[in-house]
C-alpha cells in the first residue's frame, strides 16, 4: 500500500513534466506514446515487482486475439480470454497466496486492464464490423473506425496515469488526448441559441488538480484517524449484537459503512487528479465559463453520500466502471439484463464470496427499489414540502439498503457476512421480495430511449446545466465528419 501511494505521487509529478516538456504541440504523437508507455511499466514493476509481466502477457495476447480472429468475432474471445485470464489470476493470489488480505495487489490494474481490452474490442467490433445504422447513438459516438498500433494498443492499456489505479477511459478519449487533437466548443448563452465557436486546446488543470488533491488530503486523514475506531467488523461482534437496540445497530451500520469509504475517494481522486496533471480530463466549460474537469471521473461524493436511491447511488460510485458494465453487457444483454449486469460485476472484482452475496443482494434491492420508484414516487413530488419529505425518507432507506448491502464486500467471506444477515433476519432481502410481489415491476424497454447515453444519469440539475452550456467535443477518429463528432459528443453531455 505504501508503495502504491508513492508511484501515485511519482505519477502525478510526472503527469505535470509529461504536460510542460511533451506536450503535444512540443512533441510527436509516437514519443508521447512510447514514454507514457515505459513510465507506466516502470511504476508498475516498482510497485509490484515481476507480477507485473501479468500486464503485458494479457494486453500482448488479447491484441494477438484481435488481429488473428477478425472484427467479427474478436469482441468475445477477448472478453472471455482478458476475463478468464483476471479470474485465474485472482484464483491463484487468493486461495493459494494471500486469502483474506485486502490490501492493494497485482489484480487491481488488471481489473482497469480488462476494462480497457473488453470495451475497445466491442467498440472496434462497433466500428469495423456493424454497420453504422444499426449501432446505437453511444455506440455510434465511441465506434473506433481503424485497428490500432501495438504501441497504441499498449499505451492506452498501460499508461502511467492509470496502469496502478485507473480510471478507465474511452479509446478514442485517450488518442485524442495523446495526439493533441483541439476540441471544438460552443459557447451557448442562456436561452440556449449559439453565440460564439472557438477552439481552446489547452485549458489550465491547475485548479482542478489542487481542488483535487484537496479532497485526497481530507479522505486520508479521515481514513487514518476516524475509520479504524469504526471498524465494520464490530457489527458482527456477539455482545453489541447482544446488548444493542436495534436503532442503534442499524445507526452503526451506516457510520460505519460511511467510514469505509474515503480510502475509495482517497484513491480514485488521485488517480482523477494525475490525469488532469497530464492534461487529460476536460471536459468542456459549465453556463459560467468555468472549465469541467471530470471527464473520467469515478465518482461524486456529494451526489453519494445524499443519494436518495439505490439506482442515484450507483451511477455515481465508480462512475467508469458503472459505463462498462452497461457498455459492454447491459445495452447488449438480450434477457435479464440487470441480473447479467450483476454477475459479471461480481465476476469482475473477484472470486471473495462475499462479492457474490453482495452482488446478488444488490440484484434484490436494485428491482425492489425500481418497483416503488415507478409506484410510489409520483404521489409523493406535487407540494414541494411533501416532496422534502419523501427525499429524507429515501435517503435514509437508501443509505440503511446500500450499508445492507455491502457489508459482505467488506467482510468477504461466508460465515461472517450470514452472521450479519441472520443477525438482523435477513429483513431486507425479504422487504425487497415481498415489495417485487405487491408491487408490478415495469418491464424495461429495449429502445432507443435507453440506449441514448453514454454517461450514467447524472442529477437534474447537471442535466439541466448541459443543456443550457451544449458544450461537444471532438473524440472520433478522422473518418467521421467535424459535424457527427460534435453531435455524438453533445448527445452524451445532454445526459
Amino acid at each position: 500500500q505504501v508503495n502504491f501511494v508513492v508511484c501515485q505521487l511519482f505519477a502525478l509529478l510526472a503527469a505535470v513534466w509529461f504536460r510542460t516538456y511533451l506536450h503535444s504541440s512540443k512533441t510527436s504523437p509516437f514519443i508521447r506514446h512510447v514514454v507514457a508507455t515505459l513510465l507506466g511499466l516502470y511504476l508498475a514493476l516498482f510497485c509490484f515487482g515481476w507480477y507485473a509481466l501479468h500486464f503485458v502477457i494479457q494486453s500482448g495476447i488479447s491484441y494477438y486475439i484481435m488481429i488473428i480472429i477478425g472484427v467479427e468475432n474478436m469482441h468475445k474471445y477477448c472478453f472471455v480470454f482478458a476475463l478468464g485470464y483476471l479470474t485465474v489470476c485472482q484464483i491463484t493470489r487468493v486461495y493459494i497466496f494471500d486469502y483474506g488480505q485486502y490490501s492493494a495487489d497485482f489484480s487491481g490494474p488488471m481489473m482497469i486492464i480488462t476494462q480497457k481490452i473488453t470495451s475497445l474490442a466491442f467498440e472496434i467490433h462497433d466500428g469495423m464490423f456493424r454497420k453504422n445504422e444499426d449501432l446505437t447513438p453511444s455506440q455510434r459516438c465511441l465506434a473506433v473506425r481503424r485497428m490500432p498500433s501495438l504501441l497504441e494498443y499498449l499505451s492506452y492499456n498501460c499508461n502511467f496515469m492509470g496502469i496502478l489505479a485507473g480510471p478507465l477511459c474511452s479509446y478514442k478519449d485517450y488518442i485524442t488526448f495523446i495526439e493533441g487533437r483541439s476540441y471544438q466548443l460552443q459557447q451557448s448563452e442562456a436561452n440556449g441559441k449559439e453565440d460564439t465557436k472557438y477552439e481552446q486546446t489547452d485549458p489550465s488543470p491547475n485548479i482542478a488538480v489542487a481542488q483535487k488533491l484537496l479532497i485526497c488530503g481530507l479522505s486520508l486523514l479521515f481514513h487514518m484517524t476516524i475509520t479504524k475506531t469504526l471498524p465494520v467488523e464490530y457489527n458482527i461482534d456477539d455482545n453489541f449484537r447482544a446488548t444493542a437496540s436495534w436503532p442503534l445497530r442499524f445507526f452503526y451500520l451506516y457510520v460505519s459503512l460511511m467510514a469505509a469509504r474515503p480510502k475509495y475517494y482517497f484513491a480514485w481522486t488521485l488517480a482523477d487528479a494525475i490525469n488532469n496533471a497530464a492534461g487529460f480530463g476536460f471536459r468542456g466549460y459549465d453556463k459560467n465559463g468555468v472549465t469541467r474537469w471530470d471527464l473520467i471521473s469515478n465518482l461524486r461524493i456529494q451526489q453519494i453520500e445524499f443519494s436518495t436511491s439505490f439506482k442515484m447511488f450507483l451511477d455515481n460510485w465508480n462512475i467508469q466502471t458503472a459505463l462498462w458494465l452497461k457498455r459492454v453487457c447491459y445495452e447488449r444483454a438480450t434477457f435479464s439484463p440487470t441480473i447479467q449486469t450483476f454477475i459479471l460485476s461480481a465476476i469482475w472484482h473477484g472470486v471473495y464470496p462475499g462479492y457474490y452475496l453482495t452482488f446478488l443482494t444488490g440484484v434484490l434491492m436494485t428491482l425492489a427499489a425500481r418497483a416503488i420508484r415507478n409506484n410510489i414516487r409520483h404521489y409523493f413530488v406535487e407540494s414541494p414540502a411533501v416532496k422534502l419529505c419523501y427525499d429524507i425518507v429515501t435517503w435514509m432507506a437508501t443509505q440503511a439498503a446500500i450499508s445492507y448491502t455491502v457489508v459482505p464486500f467488506v467482510l468477504l467471506s461466508v460465515k461472517p457476512s450470514f452472521t450479519f444477515y441472520s443477525s438482523c433476519y435477513f429483513c431486507l432481502h425479504i422487504a425487497s421480495i415481498l415489495v417485487l410481489l405487491v408491487f408490478p415491476l415495469k418491464r424495461t424497454q429495449k429502445g432507443s430511449k435507453k440506449h441514448e447515453s453514454v454517461q450514467p444519469l447524472w442529477s437534474r440539475k447537471l442535466e439541466e446545466e448541459s443543456l443550457l452550456q451544449k458544450n461537444s467535443y471532438s473524440t472520433t477518429n478522422n473518418s467521421f465528419s467535424q459535424k457527427q463528432e460534435i453531435t455524438c459528443r453533445y448527445q452524451a453531455l445532454k445526459q
